[in-house]
């Protein structure tokens, strides 16, 4: 793997003080190792974000501190919750001829047929796994083929990842998936919708019992009264319309 140069300066500013230093578009960091004495470095923003869009955490940066050449890994960066901007670096010292520990990325490539044809969804419960390589060998990302999912449990396990095993150890449970087809209305969703409709359920039958149910009977009390009520005002408007009604006198008789 090709080793991407960066350079640093040994830095004097510390604490609470270094925020001048961000301001100066300079982002503080320090350099640890196994049998490393911790030294405290600074590099330049704008050069850093070049450098770490080539190497990510797995690749092998050649860091000049003052003309003196360490072989590190990005082993954490802390950003700014907002600006997403980088506040600090932590650089781990490697040795070229030991073995180390890294998360590696995994990288979905491919279309799932699957997916394409409305079939099911693509699942990726895993998105990285811990490896064990010398440094130069630690790749800096292993690629997941999905294009010939094309059924419903369809998967790839972590024992299925194409990486060189003769370099590189994958620590991660062998038989853990990391990409699968599953159905377009999972039974996890059919279990939360279920959960749902009880808790509803659930919030009637409080609501009900907060505000007292109607004594039995009473509704059909009610539906009487109501039909009551209309009957009467029935007879009454009809007794209206036969006041309303002109009274037809009766016609006389006709004299021969």
């Amino acid at each position: 793997m090709e080793q991407i140069p960066l350079t640093a300066q040994k830095r004097t500013v510390l604490g609470r003080k270094v925020k001048t230093l961000r301001r100066e578009g300079v982002i503080p960091a320090h350099v640890f190792g196994h049998k490393v004495k911790t030294i405290h470095v600074q590099v330049k923003a704008s050069e850093f974000d070049k450098v770490v869009e080539k190497t990510g955490e797995t690749g092998i940066i050649d860091l000049a501190v003052d003309g003196e050449k360490r072989p590190v890994l990005v082993k954490n960066v802390q950003t700014h919750p907002v600006s997403d901007i980088p506040l600090h670096i932590d650089f781990y010292q490697v040795n070229l001829l030991e073995k180390v520990k890294v998360q590696v990325p995994l990288d979905i490539v491919g279309e799932a047929p699957a997916v394409h044809k409305k079939i099911g969804l693509l699942l990726t419960p895993v998105t990285e796994v811990e490896v064990e390589a010398l440094p130069a060998d630690l790749p800096e990302k292993i690629e997941v083929d999905v294009s010939h999912f094309e059924n419903v449990g369809d998967e790839i396990k972590v024992k299925d990842l194409k990486v060189d095993r003769d370099k590189v150890e994958i620590h991660t449970d062998e038989e853990l998936v990391v990409a699968q087809i599953g159905e377009l209305v999972t039974r996890e969703m059919e279990e939360v919708e279920a959960e749902i409709e009880a808790e509803q359920a659930e919030a009637a039958e409080e609501k009900v019992a907060e505000e007292g149910a109607p004594e039995e009977g009473e509704e059909v009390k009610e539906a009487e009264a109501k039909g009551k009520a209309q009957a009467t005002e029935g007879a009454e408007g009809q007794d209206k319309e036969e006041e309303a009604k002109p009274v037809e006198k009766p016609q006389e008789e006709k004299k021969e």
